[in-house]
């Protein structure tokens, strides 16, 4: 297969793309571009894919989502036709399940396994991302709050005593050298760094709180801050016990900095493996 071919086949597949938040393909756009000339046959396709996404424990409502088209026939009457929307996942499974013979199914292996191995690697690691994302959350809401205490006659060793207090409260009277001698980590390491999701989101929320009711209460100086900010960690340590989530109880979680280096260096093979991989299919083509 030419370039030239190869450049109007991505072309078209690119043009097939819809986007509405998250991007899918029209099962009867799709079906003559993969080459197939019938509807039904196209279909036996799909039931194969739809077997495939159930092994892999995927979702095949979430997968393979049908929907009812409206088509005219002739010059004024319309016809209601089924058809699925296809993620971008759902499209490579139809793929890999088709009729390998056709050129078309092997140019769609290469066109969509480009995105979808890094989402299948991005769903694993979804849990990963939420914490790291709480984690960058818990870092601005500190920032904010320390430069709000500064202002408010607290230096930075009361500031370190606020929050150490702080901790204490939230982990039923651990301090933040008892979690990590608990934890064991280093003192040099970050509590936040290696506390699970909910913990992190516990000590922003309880920070968030404290910053507020600073600005609302024209709170002032080490004492009234540092009390306000145990309350809030208090309150909201019995939250989390309601639910029978103790924080002192928690295991630790990997290191934050370590968990974003190795997703870094994940994402860097995986591109190379799937230039690697589509190289491969392409080869077939010429």
């Amino acid at each position: 297969m030419k370039d030239t071919q190869l450049q109007s086949l991505y072309k078209t597949f690119d043009d097939a793309r819809r986007e509405n938040g998250v991007e899918y393909w029209y099962a009867r756009d799709l079906y003559p571009l993969l080459g197939y000339l019938r509807w039904e046959n196209f279909e036996t396709a799909i039931n194969r894919a739809k077997e495939a996404c159930k092994k892999s424990k995927g979702s095949v409502a979430d997968h393979f989502r049908g929907v009812t088209k409206v088509i005219e026939v002739g010059k004024t009457a319309k016809q209601e036709i089924p058809d699925i929307k296809l993620t971008r996942y759902a499209c490579y499974l139809i793929a890999v399940n088709g009729d390998p013979r056709k050129a078309e199914i092997a140019f769609a292996q290469a066109y969509f396994i480009t995105q979808t191995r890094k989402m299948e690697l991005i769903e694993q690691r979804m849990s990963e991302l939420e914490r790291i994302g709480a984690r960058e959350k818990l870092t601005i809401t500190e920032k904010t709050f320390a430069a709000l205490v500064f202002t408010r006659g607290v230096d930075g060793r009361g500031l370190s005593e606020i929050r150490s207090f702080g901790d204490k409260a939230l982990f039923g009277g651990k301090s933040t050298d008892d979690m990590k001698k608990k934890l064991g980590v280093k003192t040099s390491t970050p509590l936040a760094d290696i506390l699970p999701e909910v913990t992190i989101s516990a000590k922003e929320f309880a920070t968030a709180i404290t910053t507020e009711n600073t600005k609302r209460r024209d709170l002032r100086g080490k004492g009234s801050i540092l009390t306000e900010h145990v309350n809030n960690n208090r309150n909201i340590r019995g939250v989390l016990i309601k639910s029978s989530i103790y924080p002192e109880s928690l295991p630790s979680a990997e290191n934050i900095k370590s968990m974003v280096a190795r997703h870094r260096k994940e994402l860097r093979e995986l591109e190379k493996k799937q230039k690697e991989e589509i190289k491969e299919v392409l080869k077939k083509l010429k």
